[in-house]
Protein backbone atom coordinates (compact mmCIF):
# COMPACT_ATOMS: atom_id res chain seq x y z
CA UNK A 1 0.00 0.00 0.00
CA UNK A 2 1.35 3.42 -0.96
CA UNK A 3 1.98 6.17 1.55
CA UNK A 4 -0.76 8.66 2.24
CA UNK A 5 -0.37 11.55 -0.15
CA UNK A 6 2.18 9.67 -2.30
CA UNK A 7 0.31 10.62 -5.49
CA UNK A 8 0.52 14.30 -4.55
CA UNK A 9 4.17 13.78 -3.58
CA UNK A 10 4.97 12.48 -7.09
CA UNK A 11 3.00 15.33 -8.65
CA UNK A 12 5.00 17.86 -6.63
CA UNK A 13 8.35 16.42 -7.72
CA UNK A 14 7.12 16.20 -11.34
CA UNK A 15 6.50 19.98 -11.15
CA UNK A 16 10.06 20.68 -10.06
CA UNK A 17 9.58 20.72 -6.27
CA UNK A 18 12.63 19.06 -4.63
CA UNK A 19 11.79 15.80 -2.85
CA UNK A 20 12.59 17.17 0.62
CA UNK A 21 10.60 20.33 -0.04
CA UNK A 22 7.65 18.15 -1.07
CA UNK A 23 7.85 16.31 2.26
CA UNK A 24 7.79 19.62 4.13
CA UNK A 25 4.73 20.80 2.16
CA UNK A 26 2.87 17.53 2.79
CA UNK A 27 3.68 17.73 6.51
CA UNK A 28 2.13 21.22 6.61
CA UNK A 29 -0.94 19.91 4.72
CA UNK A 30 -1.51 17.13 7.23
CA UNK A 31 -0.91 19.03 10.47
CA UNK A 32 -1.91 22.63 9.73
CA UNK A 33 0.25 25.70 10.47
CA UNK A 34 3.59 24.74 12.05
CA UNK A 35 6.87 26.43 12.93
CA UNK A 36 9.95 25.74 10.83
CA UNK A 37 11.40 23.54 13.59
CA UNK A 38 8.19 21.50 13.79
CA UNK A 39 8.10 21.06 10.01
CA UNK A 40 11.73 19.88 10.07
CA UNK A 41 10.83 17.25 12.66
CA UNK A 42 7.60 16.13 10.98
CA UNK A 43 9.23 15.81 7.56
CA UNK A 44 12.54 14.33 8.82
CA UNK A 45 14.51 17.03 6.99
CA UNK A 46 17.66 18.68 8.34
CA UNK A 47 16.75 21.98 10.06
CA UNK A 48 19.16 24.08 7.96
CA UNK A 49 17.75 22.59 4.76
CA UNK A 50 14.21 23.07 6.07
CA UNK A 51 14.68 26.84 6.37
CA UNK A 52 15.99 26.99 2.80
CA UNK A 53 13.13 24.91 1.41
CA UNK A 54 10.52 26.88 3.38
CA UNK A 55 11.85 30.05 1.72
CA UNK A 56 11.51 28.37 -1.69
CA UNK A 57 8.00 27.04 -0.94
CA UNK A 58 6.89 30.43 0.33
CA UNK A 59 8.24 32.13 -2.81
CA UNK A 60 6.33 29.66 -4.97
CA UNK A 61 3.17 30.16 -2.88
CA UNK A 62 2.97 26.56 -1.67
CA UNK A 63 3.41 27.81 1.91
CA UNK A 64 2.44 31.10 3.49
CA UNK A 65 3.52 32.66 6.79
CA UNK A 66 0.65 33.13 9.24
CA UNK A 67 2.35 35.81 11.37
CA UNK A 68 3.05 35.80 15.07
CA UNK A 69 6.17 34.73 16.90
CA UNK A 70 7.41 32.16 16.32
CA UNK A 71 6.28 32.34 12.70
CA UNK A 72 4.14 29.46 11.49
CA UNK A 73 3.68 28.29 7.96
CA UNK A 74 0.41 27.05 6.48
CA UNK A 75 0.11 25.01 3.28
CA UNK A 76 -1.87 26.11 0.24
CA UNK A 77 -4.68 23.56 -0.13
CA UNK A 78 -3.94 20.72 -2.59
CA UNK A 79 -7.17 21.60 -4.48
CA UNK A 80 -5.97 25.14 -5.10
CA UNK A 81 -2.46 23.93 -5.99
CA UNK A 82 -3.66 21.38 -8.57
CA UNK A 83 -6.04 23.95 -10.08
CA UNK A 84 -3.13 26.39 -10.39
CA UNK A 85 -1.02 23.76 -12.20
CA UNK A 86 -3.89 22.96 -14.57
CA UNK A 87 -4.24 26.65 -15.50
CA UNK A 88 -0.48 27.00 -15.91
CA UNK A 89 -0.25 23.90 -18.12
CA UNK A 90 -3.11 25.18 -20.27
CA UNK A 91 -1.43 28.56 -20.66
CA UNK A 92 1.90 26.96 -21.58
CA UNK A 93 0.29 24.66 -24.14
CA UNK A 94 -1.54 27.56 -25.76
CA UNK A 95 1.64 29.66 -25.81
CA UNK A 96 3.62 26.79 -27.32
CA UNK A 97 1.05 26.40 -30.09
CA UNK A 98 1.22 30.12 -30.83
CA UNK A 99 5.05 30.20 -30.82
CA UNK A 100 5.65 26.91 -32.66
CA UNK A 101 6.47 28.39 -36.04
CA UNK A 102 8.71 31.10 -34.63
CA UNK A 103 10.63 28.64 -32.45
CA UNK A 104 11.34 26.31 -35.35
CA UNK A 105 12.23 29.21 -37.63
CA UNK A 106 14.65 30.70 -35.07
CA UNK A 107 16.27 27.30 -34.59
CA UNK A 108 16.93 26.86 -38.28
CA UNK A 109 18.45 30.34 -38.49
CA UNK A 110 20.76 29.81 -35.49
CA UNK A 111 21.95 26.25 -36.14
CA UNK A 112 25.20 27.35 -37.79
CA UNK A 113 25.46 30.80 -36.26
CA UNK A 114 28.32 29.88 -33.89
CA UNK A 115 31.31 27.80 -34.91
CA UNK A 116 33.68 26.29 -32.35
CA UNK A 117 36.68 27.85 -34.07
CA UNK A 118 35.27 31.39 -34.10
CA UNK A 119 37.23 33.49 -31.51
CA UNK A 120 34.36 36.02 -31.43
CA UNK A 121 31.88 33.36 -30.31
CA UNK A 122 29.11 34.80 -28.22
CA UNK A 123 25.90 33.12 -27.04
CA UNK A 124 22.84 33.94 -24.97
CA UNK A 125 21.61 30.99 -22.90
CA UNK A 126 18.02 31.09 -21.66
CA UNK A 127 16.44 28.87 -19.01
CA UNK A 128 17.91 27.10 -15.99
CA UNK A 129 18.19 23.70 -17.68
CA UNK A 130 19.89 25.16 -20.77
CA UNK A 131 22.43 27.00 -18.60
CA UNK A 132 22.98 23.90 -16.46
CA UNK A 133 23.70 21.61 -19.42
CA UNK A 134 26.05 24.16 -20.98
CA UNK A 135 27.88 24.65 -17.67
CA UNK A 136 28.33 20.91 -17.06
CA UNK A 137 29.64 20.41 -20.59
CA UNK A 138 32.22 23.20 -20.26
CA UNK A 139 33.35 22.02 -16.82
CA UNK A 140 33.81 18.58 -18.31
CA UNK A 141 36.23 19.92 -20.94
CA UNK A 142 38.20 22.26 -18.63
CA UNK A 143 41.88 21.36 -18.41
CA UNK A 144 43.65 23.77 -16.05
CA UNK A 145 41.51 26.16 -13.97
CA UNK A 146 37.92 27.06 -13.09
CA UNK A 147 37.23 30.41 -11.39
CA UNK A 148 33.74 30.67 -9.90
CA UNK A 149 32.14 33.70 -8.25
CA UNK A 150 28.65 33.13 -6.89
CA UNK A 151 26.29 34.75 -4.40
CA UNK A 152 25.60 33.04 -1.10
CA UNK A 153 21.94 32.49 -1.99
CA UNK A 154 22.89 30.76 -5.25
CA UNK A 155 25.45 28.46 -3.61
CA UNK A 156 22.91 25.67 -2.86
CA UNK A 157 22.01 25.68 -6.56
CA UNK A 158 25.47 24.29 -7.37
CA UNK A 159 24.53 21.18 -5.42
CA UNK A 160 20.90 21.00 -6.56
CA UNK A 161 21.94 21.19 -10.24
CA UNK A 162 24.72 18.61 -9.92
CA UNK A 163 27.45 21.16 -10.65
CA UNK A 164 29.30 20.06 -7.50
CA UNK A 165 29.78 16.55 -8.93
CA UNK A 166 31.21 17.96 -12.15
CA UNK A 167 33.59 20.18 -10.14
CA UNK A 168 34.73 17.24 -8.03
CA UNK A 169 35.44 15.22 -11.17
CA UNK A 170 37.39 18.17 -12.59
CA UNK A 171 39.62 18.39 -9.49
CA UNK A 172 40.26 14.65 -9.68
CA UNK A 173 41.74 15.10 -13.15
CA UNK A 174 43.96 17.96 -11.96
CA UNK A 175 41.87 21.06 -12.64
CA UNK A 176 42.26 23.83 -10.02
CA UNK A 177 38.81 24.97 -8.81
CA UNK A 178 38.51 28.28 -6.95
CA UNK A 179 35.13 29.38 -5.61
CA UNK A 180 34.55 32.80 -4.03
CA UNK A 181 31.16 33.27 -2.40
CA UNK A 182 29.38 34.51 0.74
CA UNK A 183 29.35 31.93 3.54
CA UNK A 184 26.51 32.39 6.02
CA UNK A 185 24.74 30.10 8.52
CA UNK A 186 22.03 29.42 5.91
CA UNK A 187 24.49 27.92 3.39
CA UNK A 188 27.08 26.55 5.81
CA UNK A 189 26.35 22.93 4.88
CA UNK A 190 26.82 23.61 1.17
CA UNK A 191 30.04 25.56 1.81
CA UNK A 192 31.50 22.69 3.86
CA UNK A 193 30.58 20.30 1.06
CA UNK A 194 32.54 22.35 -1.51
CA UNK A 195 35.53 22.81 0.80
CA UNK A 196 36.08 19.04 0.67
CA UNK A 197 37.35 19.21 -2.93
CA UNK A 198 37.77 22.87 -3.97
CA UNK A 199 39.49 26.04 -2.79
CA UNK A 200 36.74 28.21 -1.32
CA UNK A 201 36.93 31.73 0.09
CA UNK A 202 34.33 33.88 1.83
CA UNK A 203 34.03 37.28 0.17
CA UNK A 204 34.32 40.20 2.58
CA UNK A 205 32.00 42.25 0.35
CA UNK A 206 28.79 41.32 -1.46
CA UNK A 207 29.11 39.21 -4.61
CA UNK A 208 27.09 41.13 -7.18
CA UNK A 209 27.89 39.04 -10.28
CA UNK A 210 27.80 35.28 -10.80
CA UNK A 211 30.40 34.07 -13.28
CA UNK A 212 32.54 31.08 -14.26
CA UNK A 213 35.84 31.38 -16.13
CA UNK A 214 37.15 28.31 -17.97
CA UNK A 215 40.91 27.98 -18.64
CA UNK A 216 41.24 31.63 -19.77
CA UNK A 217 39.38 30.47 -22.89
CA UNK A 218 35.84 31.53 -22.10
CA UNK A 219 33.54 32.96 -19.44
CA UNK A 220 29.91 32.37 -18.50
CA UNK A 221 28.25 35.35 -16.77
CA UNK A 222 24.75 35.14 -15.30
CA UNK A 223 22.49 38.04 -16.22
CA UNK A 224 19.50 36.93 -14.13
CA UNK A 225 18.25 34.27 -11.78
CA UNK A 226 16.44 33.79 -8.47
CA UNK A 227 18.83 36.21 -6.71
CA UNK A 228 18.73 38.77 -9.55
CA UNK A 229 16.24 39.80 -12.20
CA UNK A 230 14.38 36.50 -12.37
CA UNK A 231 11.27 35.89 -10.32
CA UNK A 232 12.19 32.21 -9.92
CA UNK A 233 15.26 30.05 -10.34
CA UNK A 234 13.97 28.81 -13.69
CA UNK A 235 14.15 32.29 -15.25
CA UNK A 236 17.89 32.28 -15.81
CA UNK A 237 19.74 34.06 -18.59
CA UNK A 238 23.50 33.75 -19.00
CA UNK A 239 26.02 35.14 -21.49
CA UNK A 240 28.89 33.06 -22.86
CA UNK A 241 31.86 34.48 -24.74
CA UNK A 242 35.44 33.64 -25.56
CA UNK A 243 36.27 37.26 -26.44
CA UNK A 244 39.56 38.10 -24.63
CA UNK A 245 38.24 41.31 -23.07
CA UNK A 246 35.11 39.58 -21.78
CA UNK A 247 37.16 36.77 -20.22
CA UNK A 248 39.66 39.21 -18.68
CA UNK A 249 36.91 41.26 -17.05
CA UNK A 250 35.45 38.12 -15.45
CA UNK A 251 38.93 37.08 -14.23
CA UNK A 252 39.60 40.54 -12.78
CA UNK A 253 36.27 40.51 -10.95
CA UNK A 254 37.06 37.12 -9.41
CA UNK A 255 40.51 38.31 -8.33
CA UNK A 256 39.09 41.45 -6.65
CA UNK A 257 36.86 39.23 -4.50
CA UNK A 258 39.35 36.40 -4.02
CA UNK A 259 42.44 38.34 -2.88
CA UNK A 260 40.94 39.98 0.25
CA UNK A 261 38.62 37.04 0.92
CA UNK A 262 38.74 34.83 4.02
CA UNK A 263 39.55 31.15 3.70
CA UNK A 264 36.24 29.32 3.95
CA UNK A 265 37.64 26.94 6.57
CA UNK A 266 38.28 29.89 8.89
CA UNK A 267 34.85 31.32 8.12
CA UNK A 268 33.22 28.00 9.07
CA UNK A 269 35.03 28.02 12.42
CA UNK A 270 33.90 31.62 12.95
CA UNK A 271 30.25 30.73 12.29
CA UNK A 272 30.26 27.53 14.32
CA UNK A 273 31.87 29.30 17.28
CA UNK A 274 30.18 32.73 17.24
CA UNK A 275 31.55 35.45 19.51
CA UNK A 276 28.02 36.58 20.45
CA UNK A 277 25.15 34.88 22.27
CA UNK A 278 21.51 35.49 21.30
CA UNK A 279 19.25 36.71 24.09
CA UNK A 280 15.84 37.26 22.43
CA UNK A 281 13.74 40.13 23.76
CA UNK A 282 10.04 39.22 23.63
CA UNK A 283 7.28 41.80 24.20
CA UNK A 284 5.95 41.42 27.71
CA UNK A 285 8.99 39.43 28.84
CA UNK A 286 11.74 42.00 28.41
CA UNK A 287 13.21 41.36 31.85
CA UNK A 288 14.08 37.72 31.11
CA UNK A 289 17.07 38.25 28.76
CA UNK A 290 18.37 41.18 30.78
CA UNK A 291 18.26 39.08 33.94
CA UNK A 292 20.20 36.40 32.08
CA UNK A 293 22.72 38.98 30.91
CA UNK A 294 23.15 40.14 34.50
CA UNK A 295 23.75 36.56 35.64
CA UNK A 296 26.41 36.05 32.96
CA UNK A 297 28.17 39.29 33.95
CA UNK A 298 28.11 38.37 37.67
CA UNK A 299 29.47 34.90 36.93
CA UNK A 300 32.35 36.30 34.89
CA UNK A 301 33.18 38.95 37.48
CA UNK A 302 33.16 36.38 40.28
CA UNK A 303 35.42 34.01 38.36
CA UNK A 304 37.90 36.69 37.24
CA UNK A 305 37.87 38.90 40.31
CA UNK A 306 36.88 41.97 38.25
CA UNK A 307 34.90 44.50 40.31
CA UNK A 308 33.51 46.75 37.57
CA UNK A 309 32.37 46.34 33.98
CA UNK A 310 32.39 49.36 31.66
CA UNK A 311 30.01 49.20 28.67
CA UNK A 312 30.45 51.61 25.77
CA UNK A 313 26.87 52.78 25.22
CA UNK A 314 27.26 54.04 21.60
CA UNK A 315 28.67 50.65 20.55
CA UNK A 316 25.75 48.88 22.22
CA UNK A 317 23.25 51.19 20.49
CA UNK A 318 24.97 50.67 17.11
CA UNK A 319 24.79 46.88 17.51
CA UNK A 320 21.07 47.06 18.27
CA UNK A 321 20.51 49.48 15.36
CA UNK A 322 22.27 47.25 12.83
CA UNK A 323 20.20 44.24 13.86
CA UNK A 324 16.98 46.28 13.69
CA UNK A 325 17.98 47.51 10.22
CA UNK A 326 18.57 43.99 8.93
CA UNK A 327 15.22 42.83 10.37
CA UNK A 328 13.39 45.73 8.70
CA UNK A 329 15.19 45.11 5.38
CA UNK A 330 13.82 41.58 5.36
CA UNK A 331 10.25 42.89 5.61
CA UNK A 332 10.31 45.51 2.85
CA UNK A 333 10.87 45.48 -0.91
CA UNK A 334 13.04 47.56 -3.23
CA UNK A 335 16.03 47.10 -5.53
CA UNK A 336 16.90 50.79 -6.04
CA UNK A 337 17.53 53.54 -3.47
CA UNK A 338 14.24 55.27 -4.41
CA UNK A 339 12.25 52.03 -4.09
CA UNK A 340 13.82 51.26 -0.70
CA UNK A 341 13.07 54.81 0.50
CA UNK A 342 9.41 54.48 -0.51
CA UNK A 343 9.07 51.10 1.19
CA UNK A 344 10.85 52.38 4.30
CA UNK A 345 8.48 55.35 4.52
CA UNK A 346 5.50 53.00 4.46
CA UNK A 347 7.12 50.79 7.11
CA UNK A 348 7.75 53.75 9.44
CA UNK A 349 4.14 54.84 9.13
CA UNK A 350 2.71 51.35 9.60
CA UNK A 351 4.78 50.74 12.74
CA UNK A 352 4.34 54.23 14.26
CA UNK A 353 8.07 54.87 14.12
CA UNK A 354 7.57 58.45 13.01
CA UNK A 355 7.28 59.92 9.54
CA UNK A 356 10.04 59.32 6.99
CA UNK A 357 10.20 61.14 3.64
CA UNK A 358 12.82 61.25 0.90
CA UNK A 359 13.93 64.87 0.46
CA UNK A 360 16.16 64.26 -2.59
CA UNK A 361 17.76 61.38 -4.37
CA UNK A 362 21.30 62.69 -4.92
CA UNK A 363 22.67 62.38 -2.38
CA UNK A 364 19.89 60.19 -0.99
CA UNK A 365 18.45 62.30 1.84
CA UNK A 366 15.76 61.36 4.37
CA UNK A 367 13.81 63.56 6.76
CA UNK A 368 12.37 61.89 9.87
CA UNK A 369 9.87 63.68 12.11
CA UNK A 370 8.28 62.37 15.29
CA UNK A 371 11.13 59.88 15.48
CA UNK A 372 10.61 56.92 17.80
CA UNK A 373 14.26 57.08 18.89
CA UNK A 374 14.23 60.70 20.12
CA UNK A 375 12.82 59.94 23.54
CA UNK A 376 12.24 62.61 26.16
CA UNK A 377 14.81 61.07 28.49
CA UNK A 378 17.55 60.57 25.92
CA UNK A 379 17.15 62.34 22.55
CA UNK A 380 20.80 61.65 21.79
CA UNK A 381 20.01 57.96 21.26
CA UNK A 382 18.48 58.86 17.91
CA UNK A 383 21.72 60.48 16.72
CA UNK A 384 23.51 57.14 17.13
CA UNK A 385 20.72 54.64 16.44
CA UNK A 386 18.99 56.12 13.38
CA UNK A 387 22.02 56.50 11.05
CA UNK A 388 23.11 52.94 11.79
CA UNK A 389 19.57 51.62 11.31
CA UNK A 390 19.08 53.39 7.96
CA UNK A 391 22.53 52.33 6.76
CA UNK A 392 21.86 48.69 7.68
CA UNK A 393 18.55 48.73 5.75
CA UNK A 394 20.19 50.18 2.62
CA UNK A 395 23.13 47.79 2.82
CA UNK A 396 20.91 44.71 3.25
CA UNK A 397 18.56 45.69 0.40
CA UNK A 398 21.10 47.09 -2.11
CA UNK A 399 24.16 44.97 -1.37
CA UNK A 400 26.67 47.78 -0.79
CA UNK A 401 27.86 49.63 2.32
CA UNK A 402 26.26 53.05 2.93
CA UNK A 403 27.51 55.93 5.06
CA UNK A 404 24.67 57.86 6.76
CA UNK A 405 25.26 61.25 8.34
CA UNK A 406 24.22 62.11 11.89
CA UNK A 407 21.51 64.77 12.30
CA UNK A 408 21.87 68.19 13.90
CA UNK A 409 20.59 67.74 17.51
CA UNK A 410 19.58 71.42 17.74
CA UNK A 411 17.04 71.20 14.91
CA UNK A 412 15.31 67.84 15.30
CA UNK A 413 12.52 69.24 17.47
CA UNK A 414 11.43 71.84 14.86
CA UNK A 415 12.56 70.55 11.49
CA UNK A 416 12.99 66.86 12.13
CA UNK A 417 16.18 64.91 11.53
CA UNK A 418 17.94 64.97 8.14
CA UNK A 419 20.06 62.00 7.09
CA UNK A 420 22.24 62.03 3.97
CA UNK A 421 23.17 58.55 2.71
CA UNK A 422 26.00 57.86 0.27
CA UNK A 423 27.35 54.49 -0.95
CA UNK A 424 30.79 53.85 0.49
Amino acid sequence: MGRSGSGLHELLTDHGVPEKAARIYLAACRTGPQTASELARLSAVNRVETYRYIKQLTGERLLKATGGRPRRFAATSPDELVERWIRRASDRLRQLEEDREKILSDWEESRTEFEDGDPRKFAVLEGRETVRRFLLKRIGTAERQLLISTTGTALPGLIDDGVDRALRTATERGVKVRVVTEVYPTNLVEAQHLIAFAEVRHSRGPVANRAVVFDRQGALVYVSGEDGLGRTGEEQVALWSSAPMFVQLARDYHRRLWTPGMRAEARVVELENPPAAVLPVIAGKESVPFTRLKEIAKLGMRASGVRELHLHLPELIETIARQLGREIAGQIEGRTPAEVATALAAYYEAHTMGRLTMVKDSPLTFRVTGCFACTRDSPEIGRVLCPQLLGAVLEARLGTHWEVSKPDPTKHATRGCLFAATPA
